[in-house]
């Protein structure tokens, strides 16, 4: 495993450099000049808004949770149907950047996307149309870019998966914790670890493997990557993948689950205890309203709070359990305190790496550009719109 550490943290703190190494500020604070010119005359019945999706709404999870967002944001602006248009299972290579000039030559005004490979094409065809807005989902290259019509998106959902670990912590009857995850990217690395930083805070025993699929979205080998956890223990499966399969196949070994993006209850009723899912709306809506008035954008990042990221209860299952009056209790506590500013996920004082205390970002060779761990906690999302924490805590085991 500190093999792996080491590899993982190399690449992750040349990503968190990037980042930060433009603005030593949180990115709320730094908006770039960009999008007068494209939305100069528009109204909400003129403007054209194009997405692209690395998969479908067939995929129920992560694209499915865009889908839905663009949706909502268009309807609430009052933009017709027809000024909307999506391309989907676009993949992270060539295609990419056809779909981006097509979209372009489509007239869009603005245009998103939505996985973390799509940024590079982004760029380069954001740098060859200045008046066209180009908005950009889990990625960190925006405030550095130098491109004034370029931001980079995302939301605090490390919130959710913290609640969603409280639930798996007081539901495990073995104590041992599996996840299923994509990439070796730090936004599955902060999400798992606050799943289990969720998990432990109500159940310091819990323990937690995890297996990484090394791609977004595979049914089979999320599948497999599920049924191996169970094999080895797990009764619980955490997830950062973009289908439901981890539920699905928790849902035919008797094992519980919880799911991610969208409410997966819908396909594991009897497994999936709740979900952390996105309202990427709040998104969308932003940055459509920045260009009808011609404002300037910059990276955002929304909160539990503020409604971008939540937690949602089967709560058929949840009432079946002995505990689930005192589970959604725990979950409301925390809830309370995340949002009054009182409970930081990532408080030092509950984890260690390799037995000792990780007291400053520097202590990870320097790279991050800014000092993320300060007042006692790693300040995740605020520095960068993208997620920073990329170290695994004592209590997380990689499975090879």
């Amino acid at each position: 495993m500190k093999k792996l550490l080491v590899v993982l943290l190399a690449l992750a703190l040349v990503f968190a450099f990037a980042a930060c190494a433009a603005e030593e500020a949180p990115v709320e604070e730094t908006p770039v000049e960009g999008g007068e010119e494209a939305a100069e005359g528009l109204t909400a019945e003129t403007i054209k808004v194009g997405h692209i999706h690395i998969n479908d709404e067939a995929e129920q999870g992560y694209s499915t949770a865009h889908i839905n967002g663009v949706t909502a944001a268009c309807e609430a602006l009052g933009i017709p149907a027809e000024n909307v248009i999506g391309k989907y299972n676009i993949s992270e290579d060539d295609s990419c950047d056809t779909a981006l000039r097509e979209l372009v030559e489509a007239g869009c005004n603005i245009i998103f996307a939505d996985s973390f490979g799509h940024e590079d094409f982004l760029l380069e065809v954001a740098a060859e149309y200045p008046d066209v807005v180009f908005c950009h989902a889990t990625g960190y290259q925006a405030a550095s870019s130098g491109l004034d019509n370029v931001a980079n998106y995302f939301g605090n959902i490390y919130e959710a998966r913290y609640l969603t670990g409280i639930v798996a912590g007081m539901t495990t009857a073995t104590n041992k914790l599996g996840y299923v995850t994509a990439q070796q990217f730090a936004e599955c690395v902060s999400g798992l670890t606050a799943f289990y930083l969720g998990a432990k805070s109500v159940n310091p025993d819990v323990t937690m493997d995890i297996m990484f699929t090394n791609t977004w979205y595979d049914v089979t080998l999320e599948s497999q990557a599920a049924q191996a956890l169970i094999d080895g223990g797990a009764d619980v499966l955490g997830q950062h993948a973009d289908s439901a399969a981890t539920q699905t196949t928790a849902e035919a070994a008797g094992k519980y689950a919880v799911g991610y993006n969208t409410d997966m209850s819908v396909a594991a009723p009897a497994a999936n205890l709740c979900s952390a899912v996105w309202n990427w709306a709040p998104a969308y809506e932003h940055f459509i309203a920045a260009v009808l008035n011609g404002e300037a954008i910059s990276d955002y990042s929304g909160s539990m709070a503020e409604g971008m990221v939540d937690i949602v209860y089967n709560d058929a299952l949840i009432d079946s359990l002995p505990n689930g009056a005192e589970i959604r209790a725990a979950v409301d506590a925390a809830r309370a305190g995340i949002e009054a500013g009182t409970l930081h996920v990532f408080a030092t004082d509950t984890w260690t790496v390799d037995g000792a205390v990780v007291e400053s970002t520097a202590d990870l060779d320097g790279f991050y550009g800014v000092e993320y761990i300060s007042d006692g906690y790693f300040h995740e999302s605020e520095y960068a719109s993208a997620p920073a924490f990329f170290f695994f805590v004592d209590g997380v085991n990689v499975i090879q």
